[in-house]
């Protein structure tokens, strides 16, 4: 899939879905199906219109990327969405960008879709703009609950991944730089990658997962490899140290200090809680390496 900057495209007939898309949830599969090109903007449009109201993504720009490349899309085009761009009215938007940049022949939007300076523009006034076809994709629902971004990182910060993933059409994935930790982990015969979320992006609740990961070598032949994973503090220790997600690879050793660990959250084992000893403290890792070689083994990611 082609990745392009709105500024640096090439004018040709599209068929078009138009939306954030964070998450890339099953509500906005549903609106690219179909589409030779999805139309977003990055970064995020709160950041710019209301900074304080920027919610924490669930997606970085790049895993975007690749889950829209997986639905067979042709072409991710890209607005940089600045405060000259945000006061762009709902006309000038449709005038500018999908007439006369995108030379759009079909667009899809969902129903609840606002654009233009002050939200001006919504699904019905593209519906009557002739130049067009347009179609409004109904809002998702799973268990009677409308299917949204806000309510997936609402799933993932309480730990409840697995019903995240149920609405996301994939396991939540966090990604992110390994890093040197206290080496505690090693000390208590599990040694750990640890990543430092960035807290510009949705990490899961406080607790202990069974996870599948891949990073570079620690890939293997196959890609991926099953994990325990703390996300938290380590209430057990003093370390002054803030939130760390330390992940525990089964069966696999290695140096992976620098590379990008990406971790596939399928269920949670447990919550964070501090032990009364160190002995109690690996007696209960030992369980969840074994509970999440269980997990790993029976729940496939979708």
């Amino acid at each position: 899939m082609e990745t392009t900057w709105l500024p640096n495209l090439a004018r040709r007939p599209r068929r078009v879905a138009v939306g954030e898309f964070d998450g890339v949830h099953i509500g906005h599969r549903e609106v690219i199906a179909g589409a030779d090109t999805v139309l977003t903007f990055e970064p995020h449009p709160l950041a710019v219109i209301k900074p304080s109201a920027a919610p924490r993504l669930i997606t970085a720009a790049a895993r975007r990327a690749e889950l829209i490349a997986d639905l067979g899309v042709q072409e991710l085009v890209l607005i940089p969405f600045d405060r000259d761009f945000s006061e762009l009215s709902a006309e000038e938007f449709v005038e500018q960008v999908l007439v006369e940049r995108l030379a759009a022949s079909h667009v899809s939007v969902g129903e609840n879709f606002r654009y233009g300076a002050r939200a001006q523009g919504d699904a019905q006034t593209l519906e009557r703009d002739p130049r067009f076809a347009t179609r409004v994709v109904p809002l998702v629902e799973v268990d009677g609950e409308i299917v949204s971004s806000s309510h997936i990182r609402a799933l993932v910060g309480a730990g409840d991944v697995r019903e995240a993933a149920t609405r996301l059409g994939a396991p939540f994935q966090l990604r992110g730089e390994v890093v040197h930790g206290d080496k505690r982990g090693r000390e208590l015969g599990y040694p750990t990658a640890n990543l430092v979320p960035d807290e510009r992006y949705v990490c899961p609740g406080h607790g202990v997962y069974a996870c599948v990961t891949s990073a570079g070598t620690a890939g293997g032949a196959g890609g991926r490899i099953p994990a325990a994973v703390n996300v938290g503090v380590r209430p057990t220790f003093t370390t002054g140290r803030g939130l760390l997600v330390e992940a525990f690879l089964l069966d696999w050793s290695g140096d992976l200090y620098g590379e990008e660990l990406r971790l596939d959250f399928l269920a949670r084992l447990r919550g964070e809680r501090r032990f009364g000893s160190v002995d109690a403290l690996v007696a209960q890792m030992a369980r969840d390496v074994d509970d999440a070689r269980g997990l790993t083994a029976s729940l496939s990611p979708l």
